[in-house]
């Protein structure tokens, strides 16, 4: 039992540093994350939407001589499309080297524009092992929980602006100055 608490512990240990080496864009952007990524993988990161039936359940991983291709469901939620985005982003960063079951179709439908014989080279990396898939998800789990944590953090200026304006309303109905209130406008 002690074994198995301690590779859980280190599991957390390793996936939250390496999710919280991930610069996150604000608010949340595919194009801005693949820039960033691609800064630090050292080779580009292209996220490609598709449509459901043209890969497996969830999103796929394919590493080409050129780049590294991200593929996820664009018929979901923007919010299951991010985890789905951040697993296989999990994946990546974590250097995991699952083994291929991408069929020829399969990396065609997802790189349709690549020649055939490069296609034929692409090292899907779409069979992981159960440590490996419970990482990936530890790790989309942790950057999104980070990503809210800062969002609820550091509220953008239109949020703040609302919110002065709330307090403002509030205490013009209980007659209260607005400098008391904290709202008061610098040279005013």
């Amino acid at each position: 039992m002690v074994d198995v608490n301690w590779r859980r512990r280190a599991l957390w240990r390793r996936c939250r540093r390496i999710a919280g080496s991930v610069l996150l864009p604000e608010p949340f952007d595919l194009t801005t994350l693949a820039v960033t990524l691609s800064r630090r993988v050292g080779r580009p990161v292209e996220f490609v939407p598709l449509r459901r039936g043209e890969f497996g359940p969830c999103g796929l991983l394919v590493t080409t001589d050129r780049a590294e291709y991200i593929g996820y469901p664009g018929d979901t939620t923007p919010l299951h499309q991010r985890h789905i985005v951040l697993h296989e982003v999990g994946h990546l960063l974590c250097g995991h080297r699952g083994e291929s079951s991408l069929g020829p179709g399969t990396a065609k439908a997802l790189l349709p524009n690549l020649p055939g014989e490069l296609v034929r080279r692409v090292l899907g990396r779409d069979v992981y092992s159960e440590v490996e898939e419970r990482e990936a998800e530890l790790f989309a789990s942790l950057v999104l929980h980070r990503a809210a944590r800062e969002r609820a953090a550091a509220p953008s200026a239109a949020e703040q602006a609302g919110a002065a304006e709330t307090v403002a309303r509030l205490g013009s109905m209980f007659d209260v100055p607005s400098r008391e209130c904290g709202t008061e406008q610098a040279g005013a």
